[in-house]
């Protein structure tokens, strides 16, 4: 079962919209527009749940041999 982690490498805030996508391979990009517009329409409730998230969820590991292949699709 993989993790879910925050991003160390894509990360603007906390690194959790690039943690997210990372596991789900979806652009981070597409996520942090979502939170954004989850936050004005839920009236902060979602940047509330990011605070959260923030808090609780771990930092990648760190990696010290060389750096991962990106995968490779045709």
């Amino acid at each position: 079962m993989r993790t879910l982690y925050r991003s160390r490498t894509d990360r603007k805030l906390a690194g959790l919209c690039g943690g997210i996508g990372r596991r789900f391979g979806i652009d981070p990009g597409l996520i942090r527009i979502g939170f954004i517009a989850a936050g004005v329409f839920s009236f902060g409730t979602a940047l509330l749940l990011y605070a959260v998230a923030s808090i609780v969820l771990p930092n990648e590991p760190e990696w010290n041999g060389p750096p991962p292949r990106e995968p490779f699709y045709n």
